[in-house]
């Protein structure tokens, strides 16, 4: 049995506009064959009729035809006999005339309908290719709510094709919404539970340091304790996370360069308690955005190279911020570690994902650290990429646009 490759089951199919322009232009030569041919069916019968009317006799009467050829007078069958072969011959060339010069005159006007259809299909598909540009530009975004204020705002008559675009815009318009309504649920709803976790770390705290507090009461709470901070940290990841997925309006210039260097001076003490090693790289690498969110994204890559590290006391983190281009800056962490698969890394960009390694460091993850990456890279106009570092570890990469020279 011969199996076909793929590049033959997917072999180029026509455009819409090219198989409508085919389709029209096929019409138009069949009417126009049919035209001519009925033209010539015509043509003909008023030749014979012509002659009949000039040369026949009605029933019960004798026409005489007398013509003078060469000075010779000649009449009767000859004279009939002649004039049928001057009609015969005029009727060919007149037979090969019309055919030949109608063909000639089909084949041009043909070609100039050919070509009008192709500028008519052009024209009527051309709400079609908004509706496609549209929903190409919402499925190419890095996120897909992204898109979704995107709207094909089609004016014209409120015709079939004026209909699909306002479906599509009602849709994508339903979409918005509900995106935006679950952001919104989340940040409100982190918010809200702000509140009752601040309550309990009082109260906790309260009743581990009164002086009637037994040694089990102390080491319950410090577990509640423990327990309260991972809250924490996944109810204010939630909240960044939140706003790190909208967009980025008010901008300011920020050096990639110094935000490295605050967070390796914020994560050396981290780092001394896992036994991991922070090298810093900081070359310039000028953009804009929120210094606060850029700052976060670059010390979650750091936080997840210690956290995701040996124990040896072998392991360190590098960090590096450099110019790539002239329209980019990037910033690339890289850690020792545990080795990851590669089908694994786009996974570790997914919330409440952990890495599945044998040793982590610290036991604090809320699994956001790299979503917020990645949503304060693509709001920032960035995008980030990861590929396992041989010998174990990560190697994650953000780029970002460059600041426009001053």
């Amino acid at each position: 049995m011969r199996l076909l490759s793929p590049s033959l089951l997917r072999r180029p199919r026509p455009t819409l506009r090219l198989r409508l322009t085919l389709v029209y232009g096929a019409l138009f030569f069949v009417a126009g064959l049919t035209l001519l041919g009925v033209t010539y069916v015509l043509f003909n019968q008023q030749l014979n009729r012509t002659f009949e009317d000039r040369f026949g006799s009605e029933p019960g009467m004798t026409k005489q035809i007398f013509l003078q050829r060469d000075g010779v007078t000649i009449y009767g069958k000859e004279a009939v006999e002649w004039v049928r072969q001057q009609e015969m011959e005029l009727r060919g060339a007149a037979t090969t005339s019309l055919l030949t010069q109608g063909a000639i005159a089909l084949v041009m006007v043909g070609g100039g309908a050919v070509a009008l259809g192709w500028v008519v299909a052009g024209r009527v598909l051309t709400p079609l290719h908004r509706v496609t540009e549209t929903a190409r530009r919402i499925a190419a975004a890095p996120m897909a709510e992204r898109g979704l204020h995107e709207r094909i705002a089609l004016n014209g008559p409120a015709d079939e094709v004026k209909v699909l675009a306002d479906t599509f815009d009602t849709m994508v318009e339903r979409l918005d919404h509900s995106f935006d309504g679950q952001r919104r649920f989340v940040a409100n709803a982190s918010h809200e539970l702000r509140t009752p976790l601040t309550l309990n770390r009082a109260l906790v705290e309260l009743a581990m340091h009164r002086r009637t507090a037994s040694s089990d009461v102390k080491e319950l709470g410090e577990s509640l304790l423990e327990i309260n901070t991972r809250h924490e940290r996944l109810i204010g990841g939630l909240l960044l996370l939140a706003r790190s997925e909208q967009e980025i309006a008010d901008r300011s210039p920020v050096d990639l360069a110094d935000v490295v260097t605050h967070v390796a001076a914020q994560s050396a003490d981290p780092a001394e308690a896992a036994k991991v090693t922070v090298y810093e790289v900081a070359g310039p690498a000028p953009t804009t955005g929120d210094a606060l969110l850029l700052e976060r994204l670059v010390h979650n890559l750091v936080e997840n190279g210690i956290r995701y590290n040996v124990d040896d006391g072998g392991g360190w983190v590098r960090i590096v911020s450099r110019i790539v281009s002239g329209e980019t800056v990037e910033v690339e962490v890289s850690n020792t570690g545990p080795p990851v698969p590669p089908y694994d890394v786009p996974l570790l960009f997914k919330p409440f994902h952990r890495q599945a390694s044998a040793r982590t460091v610290t036991g604090t993850s809320a699994g956001l650290g790299l979503s917020i990456v990645r949503s304060v890279a693509v709001a920032h106009g960035g995008d980030v990429r990861a590929r396992p570092r041989e010998g174990g570890g990560l190697i994650v990469a953000v780029a970002l646009p460059r600041a426009p020279l001053q």
